[in-house]
């Protein structure tokens, strides 16, 4: 009998090997081959998915990224400097998912779904895979109901609704983060759940931003998932995608939830960070091909599903850092063209005093007044052109030394407009308190008054209402149209108040 060769024998083991029903077992583990700057490649790993977790020996999680012949990339969400050429790794079988539910309110976590403000461990066995389909055109309604925040001069001229992605831009310090924030403390009472997401800022900011929460009340009902400028480049890629699926818990449960990305200008460099340490070929700005995706897989999450399914809503405010105002670069025009809207945000005007600084002319939404209410509507509609008119007359009138009447008319109750439009951070108003001043200001009951005696006038007619006209302030917050009647009766009453406060009898 001849003796088999030594290929048969390979062979013959090789086809035993594929035959056994522990194969599977051994195509568990991978072994590290290479690790540098957070990302690592394995060898062995054959049947891991894309975005799958997976662990090392020492216990850190990482996720699988590339999926290449001979190895696959693998991302690191821990400390990097623990993990060694050689080292086991073993897939979890599962995609990459965090804890959702109620119990995470009132909770700062990382973006792996794990708190990080000391309170203990989180009360809930729910968890969502953070990559998940946007949902379809026909699971979703038309954005009808507003989303108020408690800004005049957003909730007046670039109105937002359940549902919508508005973006909020503007170089830094121009005031992006307060916006969100006064959003966030306006949300009290009124049912809407709230997600920050912080992505690459200090820590310190983001624990001052957490403070102000509580201060206010507003951490009971805000969810906020923090990936900070020390975490890995890995980490500050995934927060958003964790904060949204948190956020669809409520959607998908009937619930309204608001979600706040600041900024995705830090998450598109984090994203290019990993993408060129996994060797993806760079394009425009060294950022991937697939920045765009990147960015409208995480927006069009945000949606108003239609009622079968619930009515649930979830809102998007993504933030973008524009250098030197330039709103035509890669990332900006970019997240521009996913969003329903923006709002600028312009340094000369905050540098001027004018708080929040928003450009009227550049901000823009395009679910328009369809994200209104009736009375807001009426009060409203010409605030926009009047102001735009007021600019362009402000330019024409520094060099004009003559002008007529109604000229003069108009660049008076522009300067009253833009200075009523002013507002402290930290106070947002009512719907109907802002519809209330609208009125005032557009029916030219500010027109003799001084500039430097706006705020007070503004706060003793609220006051005035408040004691003894509550009912107009009710009528005006059930969002009916307010009739001619109710309007001329509008008007006896302001005419009432100013006399008393041109008398200083208030």
């Amino acid at each position: 009998m001849e003796k088999p060769e030594v290929t048969e024998i390979i062979d013959i083991l090789s086809q035993k090997i594929a035959n056994s029903s522990s194969q599977s077992s051994l195509l568990e583990v991978g072994t590290v081959i290479s690790i540098a700057d957070g990302i690592c490649r394995v060898y062995g790993l054959d049947q891991a998915m894309s975005g799958e977790t997976v662990i090392f020996d020492n216990g850190v999680k990482g996720m699988v990224l590339n999926l290449e012949k001979y190895n696959v990339g693998i991302a690191i969400f821990g400390d990097s400097s623990t993990i060694q050429e050689g080292m086991e790794v073993r897939r979890t079988h599962k995609l990459n998912s965090v804890p959702v539910g109620k119990a995470l309110l009132g909770r700062v976590l990382n973006p792996l779904g794990e708190p990080i403000d000391g309170l203990g461990p989180l009360e809930t066995t729910e968890f969502r895979t953070v990559e998940t389909k946007a949902p379809g055109i026909m699971t979703r309604k038309g954005i009808h109901e507003p989303l108020q925040t408690g800004i005049k001069a957003i909730d007046s001229m670039i109105p937002i609704g359940k549902g919508q992605r508005e973006l909020i831009i503007g170089d830094r310090q121009t005031g992006k983060t307060a916006v969100a924030l006064d959003t966030i403390l306006n949300q009290k009472g009124k049912g809407i759940f709230c997600i920050y997401v912080a992505i690459g800022q200090k820590a310190s900011t983001v624990a001052q931003f957490v403070e102000k929460l509580k201060k206010y009340n507003a951490l009971e009902y805000t969810i906020v998932v923090m990936a900070s400028a020390s975490d890995s480049a890995t980490l500050q890629f995934f927060a958003p995608y964790s904060g949204v699926a948190m956020g669809e818990y409520f959607r998908d449960n009937g619930e309204h939830a608001l979600i706040v990305y600041d900024d995705l200008t830090k998450h598109a460099q984090s994203y290019r960070e990993v993408s060129l340490l996994l060797r993806r070929p760079p394009g425009r700005e060294a950022y991937p091909g697939d920045v765009f995706y990147l960015h409208s897989r995480l927006l069009e999450r945000a949606c108003k599903l239609c009622d079968s399914l619930g009515a649930g809503s979830l809102t998007a405010f993504p933030i973008i850092e524009t250098q030197a105002g330039d709103v035509s670069a890669y990332i900006p025009t970019n997240v521009i063209s996913i969003t329903d809207g923006q709002i600028y945000l312009e340094s000369d005007l905050f540098n001027s005093g004018v708080r929040p600084a928003i450009n009227a002319g550049l901000s823009v939404s395009r679910v328009g007044g369809s994200a209104q209410t009736a009375p807001m509507k009426q009060v409203a509609g010409t605030l926009r052109l009047e102001l735009a008119q007021y600019r362009d007359l402000q330019a024409f009138s520094q060099f004009a030394s003559d002008l007529d009447a109604a000229t003069r008319q108009q660049l008076v109750r522009g300067q009253r407009l833009t200075e009523l439009l002013k507002q402290k951070q930290y106070s947002p108003l009512a719907v109907e308190s802002q519809i209330l001043i609208l009125f005032a200001a557009t029916q030219g009951f500010l027109d003799k008054k001084d500039l430097n005696m706006l705020a007070s006038y503004e706060k003793s007619m609220l006051e005035y209402f408040r004691l003894n006209h509550s009912d107009i302030l009710e009528s005006i917050a059930d969002g009916k149209k307010m009739s001619k009647e109710f309007m001329e009766n509008l008007r006896t009453i302001l005419q009432d108040f100013d006399k008393k406060f041109e008398n200083h009898d208030i």
